[in-house]
């Protein structure tokens, strides 16, 4: 007789180091998850090294099917030779990664288990309504529960799913070790972008409302780290610094990793993350942590994490404008500006670190069983 339910995740590893993988790391390292239940894991990403990330090639597309094929036969023999009580999966959900993933949480239907579908991202409703999805969805999503990571992102599923069977479980991450770093006061405030080079992300967003600063006669600098990607290469984001006259501001340092950061958290005054693109961005939670100041947008959960004018300012997407005026306030106001960054600390402490999530985790996974 077992003494502990048992699961079976379907889930991506790291690379890539994005929301998904990073989770189910988490869950996979958790103490408090493994006491709770027992666990055997499936790795349904097909990358395996950064450099494969988002790479093509007759080669690596053979290499890539193979690994998928093999996992999809790992998670074969595990349910045919085991009694979960529970299957996670942790699934893309549209276009190309959702055709990979569906067929994992099909198998899992197939030999009559529960099913738990954790999403990390959004876009379902602008496939909802096409024919083949929409009856793939059907099939996917029945009699399943669903992990959400915010209540604001449910509407983007209500096509498919029920409320009844939505749980909410927010993000958290591990604190940094050493605790909240004392900052130096700078001379002239500094604000920090830190995700890699994607326009959703809003890196050309916030170069505009640098432009509008710049214009209004403020002195600052604005930190750009983070890797390059297909839409914008470095050669062209400092290009565009050039184009906007912001080289004595604007400075892109490329991707940093691990204690890498800690330099430029030290010095930040305001993080801003004017993403158009999101459900719930990890890089705003490792700011609160770090005591900084947020401006970003209202999308997907981030109202769950910024209290709009008490720990950051939560502004329109894609509006410069809103952008610019929400850091102008920060840079007329150090003392609120310092104020917010420890009542997002606070809050981060209550809310968002790693054991409060595998605690909720815990209860979702309860529930879904």
């Amino acid at each position: 007789m077992r003494s502990k339910p048992r699961i079976l995740y379907i889930a991506p590893f790291p690379p890539p180091v994005h929301g998904a993988a990073v989770v189910s790391m988490q869950i996979k390292e958790s103490k408090l998850i493994c006491g709770e239940f027992d666990g055997d894991f499936v790795n349904s990403g097909t990358s395996r090294k950064m450099s494969e990330i988002g790479k093509g090639g007759i080669i690596l597309n053979i290499v890539k099917l193979i690994r998928f094929i093999g996992s999809y036969f790992r998670a074969f023999r595990l349910l045919l030779t085991h009694n979960y009580d529970l299957c996670y999966c942790a699934i893309t959900i549209y276009g190309v990664g959702f055709l990979k993933d569906a067929p994992y949480v099909l198998l899992c239907h197939l030999f009559g288990r529960k099913v738990v579908i954790h999403q990390h991202n959004k876009g379902m409703s602008r496939y909802s309504d096409k024919p083949f999805y929409s009856w793939l969805y059907k099939r996917v999503y029945k009699n399943a529960k669903v992990i959400l990571l915010s209540e604001y992102l449910f509407e983007d599923i209500s096509a498919v799913a029920k409320h009844e069977n939505v749980l909410i479980c927010p993000n958290g991450i591990k604190p940094a070790s050493g605790g909240l770093a004392i900052k130096p006061s700078n001379d002239i405030p500094h604000i920090l972008f830190l995700s890699n080079l994607i326009e959703s992300k809003g890196c050309l967003v916030l170069l505009k409302a640098c432009e509008i600063l710049k214009e209004n006669g403020y002195k600052f600098v604005c930190d750009f780290v983070g890797g390059n990607s297909k839409e914008i290469s470095p050669e062209r984001f400092n290009n565009e610094i050039i184009d906007r006259k912001l080289m004595d501001c604007v400075i892109y340092h490329g991707p940093k990793y691990g204690h890498d950061k800690d330099a430029f958290w030290s010095k930040a005054d305001i993080f801003a993350l004017p993403t158009y693109n999101d459900c719930f961005p990890l890089v705003l939670l490792e700011a609160m942590e770090k005591g900084v100041a947020c401006v970003s947008t209202i999308e997907g959960g981030v109202r769950d994490i910024i209290d709009d004018g008490k720990t950051g300012y939560v502004v329109p997407r894609q509006d410069a404008q809103a952008t610019a005026e929400a850091i102008e306030k920060l840079f007329m106001n150090p003392d609120l500006c310092k104020r917010m960054g420890t009542a997002g600390r606070e809050k981060f402490e209550k809310h968002f670190t790693e054991e409060q999530f595998e605690k909720t985790m815990i209860e979702c996974l309860k529930k879904s069983m």
